[in-house]
């Protein structure tokens, strides 16, 4: 998530819908977020400490990214004028 930038609601939208693209562009989007959760500390053999993105956490989190998407709640983006 760069400079916490927001997906676009049509991306949203989108993804809700299951347009694979937007989907995609979603799991992109939360990329960074997910590899920092999913980063673990390692105890090495001569005691130090290594971090490692524990790929089935990883997987497990994009899982339940893939599985909360169509939930997700939309409203209308408040476009009127005064």
């Amino acid at each position: 998530m760069a400079d916490n930038e927001m997906l676009d609601y049509e991306v949203i939208k989108a993804a809700v819908a299951g347009e694979k693209w937007a989907i995609e562009q979603a799991v992109e989007h939360f990329k960074d977020y997910i590899d920092e959760q999913a980063t673990v500390e390692k105890k090495q053999p001569d005691g130090t400490i290594r971090k490692e993105i524990d790929e089935d956490l990883r997987q497990h989190l994009v899982l339940k990214l893939l599985e909360a998407i169509p939930q997700f709640p939309l409203q209308e983006p408040d476009t009127k004028s005064e």
